[in-house]
Parts: structure tokens; C-alpha cells; sequence
């Protein structure tokens, strides 16, 4: 399939930027955010106070640093408005999480947020190879969750023509795509499995699929994904970061040409990696806990955010910002097992290592007296899952286990299954996790 490799035309002139034009440019965004926020936000200004620095401390950016963390819990502490910068008749939108776990986060916008949102969302779609004339099918969901609308209004201002599908109905998902031949899709990429099933379903090949390029994003996936899904749609899958507390969908996104991590629109985002257990600053490089700083936002700022996320910050390659690595975990989402840090993909990693297990799976947490037990959830791939013997499944599952003990470091129980066994997610992010152990008390 054609990759549109961009020309130097088709960059904003920031996409090619020095360092030093970047820094100073970050660092005047910096000192008026810092300010913004300092004089706007009563609990900035207590937290800084608290700290004991000033927005005026800020001459360079490893000044940064003096400054307090913002977590997931401030915003639910200040729950609904209470972190917002402008007045509430400045607000064009509100977007919220789920509340799942306690108070959802609310977050706001104002118009320009919107317009810088939109245009950042463009530019991925540019980085992905999308171009001016191109349809675009947007499997976000949309609502609260900044997804679809974050994707919708992006694609629009980079000129594709938008198909507002949202999450759920795969079956008309599919239908859609055979009759509109979109050019991109835009969904998470458990959920793309999904569709690819059902056009396996139809007899519909890879290469009679019109997509050429996926935009996959809001979870966690690893390179054996990415070939999953490049195999099964026949396309090209490129990788979006976001999140609602920090803007959306396009605070980071690949570059078809190279594939080697999204590349942070640093010009927007200032970004830190720091030792999850201690705070402090790390190289770039080396992992720990993502951290940002918002650069424009007018609604929200967000001060030295505390993403959760583990990566690390790597040089530029396709474009004069950084890049991160992939999210190899969420320092909250670890799991411990019998006093071993696991994290999801790396489970993931060993299942798609095997080319006759698919991309769907379970891992479920149980406890024997005080030991834990682990069991992974598998199914084969669609086309074996009829043609292997009892004694071929029985040498899959215990090869799966030695990866796992070899390279992840627990000891595991593996169930394959056949194909289509396991439920799917029809909204987007898949649950791969079920921890049924007791709860400590």
C-alpha cells in the first residue's frame, strides 16, 4: 500500500525547528502557563506558595522542577470547576471521565483550546500520512470521553471527509467501511480486532479492505499489536497519546514514515519522565512516570501532571521534537504477583509472540491462602482454531507459560481457547485485567 511520506511542505515550520528555537519558545509558554495558572487558580497558588516558589522563579527549564506535582487527585478534590483559569462563560465544552473509580475529572475548554486541539489532531492525522480529501471513519466513542469528538474535529481541520461512526454496532462499523471506503480509521486498538473479526466473518480479505491507515489509541498496545491489526486490515497502524486531563487524542502521535514512537507536539507540551517513587527528574532515556506540563491551554492548565504512564523520552527522528516510547505499563495499573512487577503488555507481548494465538485475552488474579495464582486466557487465531489437535493446543499453552516465566518472571496457568470464546468490548478499551484475590484490609 502507498505511504504518503510527507515533503517539507506539507511541516509547519515548528515541525522542523531547532533545539533552541524549541526551548525558547517553550520556556515564554512556560513562564506565561506558570503565571496564568498562579494568578487564576486558588489552588495553584496555594500549592506554589506552599512550595515556595513563584511563576517569576522560572528562568530555564530544568527550573520546572521546582515546582509541585499536579495528580488526578486535584482534579477530583476540585471538583467540578474549581482548577479552571477563566470565567464559566469562557467555556465552549466540557468533557468528563467516567467516575468509575470516584468523582469523574471534569475538564474544560475554551474556544482558542479548541482550535489549537483541532489543529494538533490535524497534524497527526498529516504524521499519520492522512491528507486533505481523504474519508476518515472515526470508531471513537463520542460524549464525555474526548475521543471522538478530539478525532472528529481534527480530521475535519485536516481536510478529510468525516464518517462520526462513535464505538458499538460492529456489524454496521463494517458495513460502513465496505460501502464509504474510508481511507483512515480512527479507534482503539482492541477494538479494531474486533471489526477485523467481523470482516473475517464476511469473507472480506485484508486487501479488499479500503482503509490504508489506522490511528489507534487511548490504551496500551506493543509491536506484536501493531502486527495483529497490520495483518488482519491490511494497513498501515500508527500510534495516537492523549488524555482528557491534558488536552485529548494528539498530544503525541507517530509518523508513518519511521513508526518509532509518537512524536510529543513539544510546542504545546512540555514533557518530563521522573522516578515514579521519588519525583526526580530522569535523563532522557531512561524510564519512569510521563509527566506534563500544559504550554497553551487557556481552560485548564495542568502543572507538572503526574500521567501515570511509563515510558521514555527519545530523540527526534521525523520531526525536531522528542519522541516517547511506548507505555510499557501505568505505575497504577501494576500488578504484584507473589512480589514480581507485572505490567498487562507485557502478557500481551508473550501471547502475540506465538502466530497461532490471537490478540484477545484475560488475565485473571486469584489467591490460594496467601499465594497468588495467575491464569492467562487465550484464544487461537481464527483460521487454526478448528485444524489443531487437543495435544497441538496442550503444547501452545505450555509454551506460552515458558515464555512467560522466562521473560516476565511469574508462573502462570494457561487456558486456550477457540476462537471467539472470550467477550469482546463493543465500546472501545477492552478489560483485560480481573483481580478476584481477597482485598487487604
Amino acid at each position: 500500500m502507498p505511504v504518503k511520506t510527507p515533503s517539507p511542505g506539507d511541516l509547519e515550520p515548528i515541525e522542523r525547528a531547532s533545539r533552541d528555537e524549541i526551548t525558547a519558545l517553550q520556556i515564554e509558554r512556560l513562564k506565561w502557563t506558570l503565571k496564568h495558572a498562579y494568578e487564576n487558580v486558588a489552588h495553584y497558588k496555594k500549592a506554589f506558595d506552599e512550595r515556595g516558589v513563584h511563576p517569576d522563579d522560572l528562568h530555564t527549564l530544568s527550573d520546572l522542577a521546582k515546582f509541585p506535582f499536579t495528580t488526578k487527585a486535584a482534579l477530583r478534590d476540585n471538583y467540578p470547576f474549581g482548577l479552571f483559569a477563566v470565567p464559566r462563560a469562557q467555556i465552549a465544552r466540557l468533557h468528563a471521565s467516567s467516575g468509575t473509580t470516584g468523582k469523574p475529572t471534569v475538564v474544560g475548554y475554551t474556544l482558542r483550546d479548541i482550535d489549537n486541539w483541532a489543529n494538533l489532531v490535524a497534524r497527526s492525522i498529516r504524521a499519520a500520512g492522512g491528507r486533505p480529501g481523504d474519508t476518515c471513519h472515526v470508531a471513537y466513542g463520542y460524549g464525555l470521553f474526548t475521543g471522538g469528538l478530539g478525532a472528529h474535529y481534527g480530521a475535519e481541520r485536516a481536510g478529510c471527509t468525516v464518517i462520526p461512526m462513535s464505538g458499538g454496532q460492529t456489524e454496521k462499523q463494517v458495513q460502513l467501511i465496505v460501502d464509504l471506503r474510508p481511507d483512515i480509521i480512527m479507534v482503539t486498538p482492541s477494538y479494531s480486532l474486533v471489526i477485523a473479526e467481523e470482516f473475517e466473518r464476511r469473507g472480506v480479505s485484508p486487501e479488499e479492505i479500503s482503509l490504508k491507515v489506522g490511528i489507534f489509541g487511548a490504551e496500551p498496545w506493543g509491536e506484536g499489536m501493531r502486527n495483529e491489526i497490520e495483518h488482519q486490515l491490511g494497513l498501515d497502524a500508527v500510534d495516537i497519546y492523549g488524555l482528557s486531563e491534558i488536552m485529548g487524542p494528539g498530544v503525541a502521535s507517530e509518523c508513518i514514515e519511521t513508526k518509532d514512537g509518537p512524536v510529543i507536539w513539544e510546542d504545546h507540551f512540555y514533557p518530563e519522565i521522573i522516578n515514579p517513587i521519588t519525583g526526580e527528574p530522569v535523563p532522557d532515556g531512561e524510564e519512569g512516570e510521563l509527566v506534563f506540563t500544559s504550554l497553551t491551554k487557556e481552560a485548564l492548565p495542568m502543572i507538572r501532571y503526574r500521567t501515570r504512564d511509563l515510558t521514555r523520552l527519545l530523540p527526534p527522528t521525523a520531526r525536531s521534537f522528542r519522541r516517547m516510547g511506548r507505555i510499557t505499563g501505568r505505575s497504577d495499573d501494576m500488578m504484584i504477583i507473589r512480589g514480581v512487577n507485572v505490567f498487562p503488555t507485557q502478557i500481551e507481548e508473550q501471547i502475540l509472540r506465538h502466530p497461532q494465538l490471537a490478540g484477545t485475552y484475560q488475565i485473571v488474579l486469584t489467591r490460594d491462602t496467601h499465594l497468588d495464582n495467575v491464569e492467562i486466557k487465550c484464544e487461537l487465531q481464527h483460521q487454526c482454531s478448528d485444524t489443531v489437535t487437543s495435544a497441538e493446543v496442550a503444547q501452545i499453552a505450555k509454551t506460552l507459560q515458558q515464555h512467560i516465566k522466562t521473560n516476565v518472571g511469574i508462573s502462570t496457568r494457561v487456558t486456550v481457547m477457540k476462537y471467539g470464546t472470550l467477550p469482546r468490548s463493543q465500546t472501545g478499551k477492552a478489560r483485560r485485567v480481573f483481580d478476584e484475590r481477597p482485598k487487604q484490609n
